[in-house]
């Protein structure tokens, strides 16, 4: 059955089609049915999948963004924006509002600038990691990229989310500077110091110095439906003489509040720079085997099941992964001290490597944290067998022991009682730790695939109830998240959509996107 875009007639969809065909060429609007497959959530939770789309189209520049965003809004149809789609944990390139047309911005993909003195990039939306390493070692640039563990994604995408990697350049957005922008009514802005006009290149600064003159608008950008973000660039690590991998692997459940009240001092003096992972036993076993191997009954793997797996894998209930990066004499002493620190935890086992130059560590999380894309996560989706799919769980929580233990134990417990195990694992930023649970099941499974949703809204309700929110949210729970952000009757959530209205009256640029509705959208706040 053809999906149509809300209140929009068959007849009148046909002429927008038509329209777009003329700006993009047709081989770029996608409308048949088994081309918008692509266009679906592949990993949807739930009993409702998310919503499909009703067509798809591509541009290959600014321009033809203008005149996509002029169609859509004289016939009223609300477009979905994506760099690639590819954040298939958070509903992939699926729309928010069903019937909406995804624009697709995977063809702009130009690398347009790489700065070896100032060491940034100007890219756009389609450049992925993969993309932008290759490029740079291509080329001969002495760069590193900050990949996140699916190399495939978007930098702008993954940016614009706020996403993180795990170099001393993980925090992404604290990475990004200057961007443009094609506003609703397609009028093209660019923040900071790309306003001067002197364009890019030499000269510019347009990369170098984020606040420009007045108010700064970058952030505005990131996690919204204001714009559509067309260039942005991005500051890259410069690649360091040497760099030393380091791995801690602790026996007990108990010891994650020691692991992370050491952790925190170390992160804050900057003897560690980069965004160290704790990452759970059954995560990173899951990367090694399948559940069948060690345990094949319902629910979660019984604690023997699982310490069985951790000794025969030689894996610990958490496994520490840092990098440090400079000088090898500088890298000897912060290594000594942070040895000291973790070895006051009992039965802690201490691994370690040294690299320099061009050798490439060969394992995938070691690649991540040498500034290279890696597609290692995706083995996760082996673990219960059949179609592999998952849906994370992603609240922030205070770096200290204490908060830590408590998430942990929440998820860890409620997981269970819907017949889940806990993968997952924190990323220590220096303040905050990212804690990201996956809920993994086995997408042709009906039974799995609708517990993993109530799951997902069951740990949403928990966090909130312990002072906890979300830093992101899949597609059908973003109104939830949202409206967890309640302080002063939601005042946050009311001005964001003032914003969204003075910005897109007609409501075209991504209806729902983090809750944020549009006037003309308002009534579908909630429905999936």
């Amino acid at each position: 059955m053809r999906v149509l875009p809300p209140g929009v007639s068959a007849a009148t969809f046909d002429r927008a089609i038509a329209q777009w065909s003329t700006v993009v060429g047709a081989a770029n609007v996608v409308s048949a049915a088994a081309g918008l497959v692509a266009y679906l959530d592949p990993f949807a939770p739930g009993q409702a999948a998310s919503g499909a789309a009703s067509a798809a189209v591509l541009p290959a520049g600014v321009d033809e963004i203008r005149a996509i965003l002029r169609i859509a809004s004289e016939y009223r149809i609300p477009l979905w924006t994506v760099s690639t789609g590819r954040n298939l944990a958070y509903g992939g390139a699926a729309p928010r509002l069903a019937g909406s047309v995804v624009l697709d911005l995977q063809r702009m993909n130009r690398i347009i600038e790489v700065n070896d003195t100032l060491a940034y990039a100007l890219v756009e939306p389609g450049v992925s990691y993969f993309d932008l390493h290759t490029y740079l070692r291509e080329h001969g640039h002495k760069l590193w990229v900050d990949p996140p563990a699916a190399g495939w994604g978007s930098v702008i995408g993954n940016t614009l989310e706020r996403g993180f990697g795990y170099t001393s350049y993980g925090d992404h957005a604290a990475q990004q500077c200057g961007m443009e922008i094609v506003l609703a009514d397609g009028t093209v802005v660019r923040t900071g110091m790309g306003a001067l006009g002197m364009g890019e290149g030499p000269g510019s600064a347009w990369q170098l110095y984020k606040a420009g003159y007045g108010p700064s608008f970058d952030a505005m950008f990131m996690q919204s439906n204001y714009g559509v973000v067309t260039k942005m660039g991005v500051w890259l690590m410069p690649a360091p003489p040497a760099w030393l991998l380091g791995e801690i692997q602790f026996r007990r459940e108990e010891d994650l509040e020691a692991i992370v009240e050491i952790l925190r001092p170390l992160r804050l003096d900057e003897t560690i720079r980069n965004q160290a992972v704790i990452e759970g036993g059954l995560r990173r076993a899951a990367g090694l085997s399948t559940r069948t191997q060690w345990y094949d009954g319902d629910g979660p793997m019984p604690e023997r099941a699982i310490d069985t797996m951790l000794d025969a894998l030689h894996v610990g209930r958490w496994n520490l992964h840092y990098a440090i990066y400079g000088e090898p004499e500088l890298i000897d002493v912060r290594h000594r001290r942070i040895e000291r620190a973790f070895s006051r935890i009992p039965g802690a086992v201490f691994s370690s490597a040294k690299y320099a130059g061009d050798v490439q560590p060969a394992g995938g999380s070691d690649r991540n944290l040498s500034g290279i894309p890696a597609m290692s996560a995706f083995r996760m989706l082996d673990w219960r067998g059949g179609a592999g799919a998952h849906v994370d769980f992603s609240p922030l929580c205070p770096a200290t022991g204490r908060d830590a233990m408590r998430q942990y134990t929440m998820t860890k417990a409620r997981a269970a009682e819907y017949g889940f195990d806990y993968y997952g694992g924190f990323t220590a930023g220096v303040r905050h730790l990212h804690h990201v649970f996956a809920a993994i099941f086995n997408r042709n499974d009906q039974r799995q695939t609708e517990s993993a949703g109530d799951l997902l809204r069951a740990l949403m309700s928990d966090a909130h109830a312990a002072g906890y929110g979300e830093y992101r949210a899949h597609l059908a729970y973003m109104d939830y998240a949202a409206a967890q952000y309640s302080f002063n009757d939601g005042a946050l959530l009311k001005l964001s959509e003032t914003i969204k209205d003075a910005l897109d009256p007609a409501g075209i640029l991504s209806p729902g996107k983090q809750g944020i509705w549009p006037r003309a959208w308002r009534d579908r706040r909630g429905y999936t």
